[in-house]
């Protein structure tokens, strides 16, 4: 398929259906994923792949407990969006989902945040040419995930992504015209 076509379908996912995806489609998307161009050849990132029940379970609680003090000190026109949307501090797709994958960057890497992020876009690419759903979810406050999963003290968790067959019946957000967003010579 090409890559403006998956890009125009791809769409946030945050419900999934129960059936579990083949583990080789996950890793094959995360092989794309580690194609991605990075700064000095660097490729500061790393994927854990979360499948076991408890610890999805333990990740959305921990992550929740994040959220309410998000929501307890968010104001205004974010707040006012979040409402509008029908977001809350519950995040059933942590645990509801078949598959977690927690995209962590080396910080020490050079150029790791945008690099760590290119690969997102490539594994976003990639879960959606083999038919899998997913939302790049990033947690108000990384820390209690990365200390639960031991994760080194240079890496950073950046997104979780739940992944599975969707189930959402929610449409994709509007994009901008083409012509908003772009310009030749100058902003």
């Amino acid at each position: 398929m090409r890559v403006l076509e998956l890009a125009k379908r791809r769409k946030t996912v945050r419900q999934f259906l129960p059936e579990r995806p083949p583990k080789e489609d996950v890793m094959k998307a995360i092989k794309a994923a580690k194609e991605a161009p990075s700064g000095m050849n660097a490729q500061p990132w790393k994927f854990v792949v979360v499948d076991d029940d408890w610890l999805k379970g333990k990740i959305r609680e921990l992550c929740e407990e994040e959220e309410e003090k998000f929501y307890s000190r968010t104001k205004g026109d974010l707040m006012a969006w979040l409402n509008a949307k029908g977001f809350k501090p519950e995040k059933p797709f942590l645990s509801e989902a078949p598959y977690l994958i927690l995209v962590f960057g080396h910080t020490k890497a050079p150029y790791w945040l945008q690099s760590t992020w290119i690969a997102v876009g490539y594994l976003l690419l990639a879960l959606e040419e083999l038919g899998l759903g997913t939302v790049t979810y990033t947690p108000p406050n990384p820390k209690p995930v990365e200390e639960l999963l031991n994760a080194p003290p240079n890496y950073k968790l950046q997104t979780i992504l739940p992944v599975g067959y969707p189930a959402d019946p929610k449409p994709k957000y509007e994009r901008r015209r083409l012509e908003e967003v772009v310009s030749f010579n100058g902003f």
